[in-house]
């Protein structure tokens, strides 16, 4: 039922929408990239993120300033149309979410499962391969990971596949010890 979540609210129908206008146009792999460095770039840059995010800039404001990011980072026709579309739609604010949610699409057109792993300090490439490697023997199907970094985690990892959530980290074994300490006394 993971699919159906892509496919839900105002960010699924804009996904489903561009995804099955970059099918047409067979540039999902390009417009893939440009997403891929626009969360990036949200993600890295407050000030881009205030400009997606927030409702004071009207919307020639955040079509210019998106429009001069697009430029910057060599952005393809389809992305550019599209996120000048959302800007002048007053749907910026849903642009992460509609990552996502095309990511979602992507990753089910080419039979992956998506896993968000957080662990308290980057992982080494050997590392993610060995998690693929037990996530997809778990699963069944090939692993799209995206990896987060929670020093708060202390050691071990969180694990979310679709609706399962795995948590072997520090913090939460020690919580779970001290309720269980409370609980004794």
């Amino acid at each position: 039922m993971a699919n159906q979540d892509h496919a839900t609210g105002l960010a699924g129908r804009y996904a489903t929408a561009i995804f099955e206008l970059a099918q047409e146009e067979k540039t999902v792999e390009t417009l893939e990239r440009d997403f891929a460095s626009l969360k990036t770039a949200i993600h890295q840059s407050p000030d881009l993120a205030r400009l997606v995010r927030a409702p004071v800039f009207t919307r020639e404001q955040q079509g210019k300033g998106m429009n001069a990011v697009l430029r910057a980072m060599g952005a393809a026709p389809l992305t550019t149309r599209f996120v000048l579309t959302l800007a002048s739609k007053r749907r910026l604010f849903a642009l992460s979410d509609i990552i996502r949610a095309f990511e979602g699409l992507v990753s089910n057109q080419r039979g992956q499962v998506e896993a968000v792993v957080t662990s308290a300090r980057a992982l080494s490439d050997s590392e993610t391969l060995s998690l693929k490697a037990a996530i997809r023997s778990r699963v069944g199907r090939e692993p799209r990971l995206e990896t987060r970094v929670d020093p708060s985690l202390l050691g071990g990892l969180t694990v979310k596949v679709g609706s399962r959530m795995i948590d072997t980290s520090i913090r939460t074994k020690l919580n779970g010890i001290r309720l269980a300490m409370r609980g004794a006394s």
